[in-house]
């Protein structure tokens, strides 16, 4: 990249990680659209690129907005919040970072279904607590390994999930658009099926229009009383309400959760019930991973102005 810097428009708070290299190479304009609308106006027909995070929105109306542009870059393997066919229809290429948050993601899942099973959280309550001394031993929590595990989306985070799984001994299956013959694991024809035949589910799979609510009461009413659930996915592919109801009425044993419907906000009812566990979105949280990711996101955004291939196009933009 030679001569005046490129304009950036950041559509959210941009990691520490990420935020430097950006504004050592593009000209940055933080947040405007939301800020200060006539200073957006006056800036908008200059902009060429916007950069965000997973849970960014950029809506139609914004990519109109902005007649210059010509990448969105989103540090996130999930880009929902981009309407990704008005960018197509408006020759923007859109990227994101897959692949560098596999291990964590899958790490974090297995550590939610661990917790979940032995109320690791309700341990450490009952310790710190005086529970142990004043009511002896906890009550009982049920064992993991061997335990038939269900997925739901089989991508590379999902077959990460796996393999650790087999680690536990654990019997695999999974539903996904379609049947992986490469995979050596049951494959079921939807999340249904699969939940009446798993003692934990995990939900993986993309956000968006396509998933919306997925995971509803009949899935959840297929888990059954025995039955744990864990999304690392995205909220809006769980019917919240449905789920704190079924967990309220013991449809299903308990849940682990890093993500929600309408975050940070969780609902009272899900953090009064002590057989979930609830992690912050904090599935890509390390600070390998997140340097991974902001490199990867500033690399397609250096890429493209350079005149080269970006890395990791969404898949509606190329491979």
């Amino acid at each position: 990249m030679t001569g005046q810097k490129p304009e950036v428009l950041a559509v959210a708070k941009l990691s520490p990680l990420l935020l430097p290299q950006v504004e050592a190479a593009f000209t940055l304009h933080d947040r405007l659209h939301e800020s200060d609308a006539a200073a957006f106006a006056a800036i908008a027909p200059r902009i060429r690129a916007v950069v965000g995070s997973g849970e960014s929105k950029v809506p139609a109306a914004l990519i109109e907005r902005l007649p210059a542009l010509e990448i969105v870059s989103i540090m996130g393997v999930g880009y929902d919040g981009v309407d990704v066919a008005s960018a197509k229809e408006h020759g923007v290429m859109v990227t994101h970072t897959p692949n560098v948050l596999n291990d964590d993601v899958a790490d974090l899942a297995l550590g939610l279904m661990l917790s979940a099973a032995r109320q690791l959280p309700a341990a450490d309550r009952w310790v710190r607590g005086g529970d142990w001394v004043q009511r002896g031993p906890m009550p009982l929590a049920r064992k993991m390994s061997g335990a038939r595990l269900g997925i739901v989306g089989m991508g590379r985070i999902g077959q990460a999930i796996a393999q650790r799984a087999a680690g536990f001994g654990m019997a695999i299956a999974y539903t996904a658009r379609s049947a992986k013959a490469a995979l050596p694991y049951r494959y079921l024809p939807d999340a249904r099926s699969l939940a009446a035949e798993s003692d934990f589910l995990v939900v993986i799979t993309p956000g968006g229009a396509g998933t919306r609510k997925l995971i509803d009461a009949a899935v959840l009413e297929a888990l059954g009383p025995q039955g744990i659930l864990v999304n690392v996915a995205r909220g809006s592919v769980i019917d919240e309400a449905a789920l704190v109801d079924a967990l309220e009425r013991g449809v299903i044993a308990g849940a682990g959760l890093d993500v929600f419907e309408n975050e940070p906000h969780v609902p009272e009812r899900l953090k009064a019930l002590p057989h979930v566990v609830l992690a912050p979105h904090i599935g890509s949280a390390t600070g390998q991973t997140r340097q991974a990711m902001a490199d990867l996101a500033f690399q397609n955004l250096h890429a493209h102005f350079a005149g080269q291939a970006v890395l990791t196009p969404v898949p509606e933009c190329g491979s």
